[in-house]
């Protein structure tokens, strides 16, 4: 698994955006905020997963000048567009259909449910100078960890003067 203090790699990966399909380049989000989120999922519509990025919604993790959000989740650009949709993600969600980025940061898992090479569920905090400032993942995508790590999160944030407000994941809510 990626480290504090490694330097995170790029990636190019189709996402959502709004209504809309772009690719996303991690390089572009690191020259323009003092930090990136990369928030992973091994795919959409996974409860404990979606509780954490509605968290990061609720608590005002988007349209930030000093922070960007991305999800990034082992399903298609397609099922991006629904999940994106049906829980207002105001932050791209990229499609890592065949684990590309998930791989670049060691957080491939070999298997979940029956699907193979796809994102482990995981957070990750990129600092303008590409050092992985905050790296965290679950044993399982389903565990329900308290706090959880987009929660954990915050503390490197605020390390970088990033001013966020820690998201609260409820994982019996209605997000």
């Amino acid at each position: 698994m990626i480290r504090v203090g490694d330097t995170a790699p790029d990636f190019i990966a189709p996402a959502v955006s709004g209504e809309a399909a772009d690719e996303l380049a991690l390089f572009r989000l690191v020259e323009a905020h003092d930090a990136v989120a990369l928030l992973f999922a091994p795919a959409t519509f996974v409860p404990t997963c979606t509780a954490a990025f509605a968290a990061v919604r609720d608590a005002g993790g988007a349209d930030r000048d000093d922070l960007a959000v991305a999800a990034l989740t082992g399903d298609s650009l397609y099922a991006a567009f629904a999940y994106a949709d049906r829980f207002d993600l105001p932050f791209p969600v990229v499609a890592d259909f065949h684990g590309g980025a998930a791989e670049s940061y060691d957080l491939l898992a070999d298997s979940w449910e029956g699907h193979s090479d796809i994102p482990r569920r995981a957070a990750v905090i990129v600092d303008s100078d590409w050092t992985v400032r905050f790296a965290e993942v679950t044993a399982d995508a389903l565990d329900r960890v308290d706090p959880a790590p987009v929660e954990r999160a915050t503390e490197a944030l605020r390390d970088l003067g990033v001013d966020a407000a820690r998201p609260r994941v409820d994982y019996d809510a209605e997000w």
